[in-house]
């Protein structure tokens, strides 16, 4: 056997994107790129704010030497220190310098939270709509994952999530703003989130996954767990609120008083060397130490927001309104979401279904494209329903 059977079955049942993009591929050969919607990858596609490109621009000329070298496995100090700063203003908790690990992505920050935290066999609980790359992270470091559904408009549910918990908890993921839903989870809802784990699971830690924290629409108020509890720790990156995706910069900040701080963040250093990451990119690093308070223009993720909601209930689907994030989930027309994902392709447009992320009959959109991709696309999904309704 070539690969590992396990690594087999995970290709085979994560393969959805992948499969979108496939088919993607071939549908643009045949009919030119200008005639394909597709709405499968939540790749930003703003490019970055001005202020981020002359930085990035400044520190290339400056030619210092030693500038490309290793650095400690945290990060630069004053990149740790910058972003400290940044999570004190967001979320009204200073984790300060030494609480924070600068990691390869939100996904590098994850990784190496979840490998300082499992023994083989531990308990991670995450919410379904979900971001299916956790299930293999979670695999990575021998845990198990238990997945807990959310209520019909994707928020908390609270007595699940107390049903699910228990003393094998170890880590509680929290991706708000969702990936796939765009809901944003209230400050009262997290703070009741912290209770539950505090009662029923004291050993476990929460762990935000909240790259979209600042794409949020109507002022959305995301919260925050360090707010809710000491046991808490952030995993975030810079990909969508700059357009950063490719560049691969993100970071872990845990709590001043989490119980077990000190241990936590030299683990997490420890496995950023150890999983191979070494360190984030010194580049980055850098530039994002020296970054104001910018993003790129979430105004206009959210009038793609209005309008793809609008034209989709207009034909006739059911939508929820995204608090965030830049995702549609809607309700597909029929049970098998799967099947409806097929009637879209033969419209040549690409989503993904929600068996994908842990809840069938839905599919999820993303409205990272061109706005004019969203206004041709609608009428054929409006074509798509008017068919599989008969």
């Amino acid at each position: 056997m070539a690969i590992s059977q396990r690594v087999r079955e995970f290709m085979q049942s994560a393969s959805w994107i992948r499969r979108m993009f496939e088919e993607g591929a071939e549908l643009r050969r045949v009919h030119g790129a200008e005639n394909v919607f597709d709405f499968s990858l939540g790749n930003p596609d703003l490019d970055p704010p001005a202020a981020f490109l002359d930085l990035l621009e400044d520190e290339v000329r400056a030619r210092r030497h030693g500038a490309h070298r290793y650095m400690p496995n945290a990060g630069f100090p004053e990149t740790r220190a910058a972003i400290a700063a940044r999570v004190a203003e967001q979320h009204g908790v200073d984790p300060r310098a030494e609480g924070v690990v600068v990691t390869v992505g939100a996904a590098g920050a994850l990784n190496v939270a979840l490998k300082a935290l499992l023994d083989p066999g531990s308990e991670v609980i995450v919410l379904a709509p979900y971001f299916p790359e956790y299930r293999f992270y979670i695999d990575n470091h021998g845990g198990r994952m238990i997945v807990v559904p959310t209520d019909a408009t994707f928020d908390l549910d609270l007595g699940a999530l107390e049903a699910a918990l228990s003393p094998r908890t170890r880590a509680v993921i929290v991706n708000s703003p969702n990936n796939p839903t765009g809901r944003v989870y209230a400050p009262a809802k997290l703070e009741a989130l912290a209770r539950l784990v505090e009662a029923r699971a004291p050993e476990a830690t929460i762990i935000t996954d909240e790259p979209y924290r600042r794409v949020v629409y109507d002022g959305a108020d995301p919260g925050s767990v360090l707010r809710a509890t000491p046991r808490a720790a952030v995993a975030t990156s810079f990909s969508k609120d700059l357009g950063l995706a490719g560049e691969r910069i993100g970071f872990l900040a845990v709590h001043p008083e989490h119980p077990d701080r000190k241990e936590l963040v030299a683990a997490a250093t420890f496995a950023n060397r150890t999983l191979g990451f070494v360190n984030a990119p010194a580049l980055m690093q850098r530039v994002i130490a020296r970054l104001g308070d910018v993003t790129v223009d979430l105004e206009t993720y959210a009038a793609r927001r209005r309008l793809f909601v609008d034209g989709l209930r207009a034909a006739g689907y059911e939508c929820v309104t995204p608090e965030g994030a830049f995702f549609l989930f809607p309700k597909a027309p029929i049970p098998d979401d799967v099947a409806f994902v097929r009637a879209l392709l033969r419209e040549r447009i690409l989503v993904v279904p929600g068996t994908g992320f842990g809840t069938p009959g839905h599919f999820r959109i993303s409205y990272a494209v061109p706005t004019a991709t969203v206004e041709r696309a609608l009428p054929g999904f409006a074509r798509a329903l008017r068919e599989v309704a008969g």
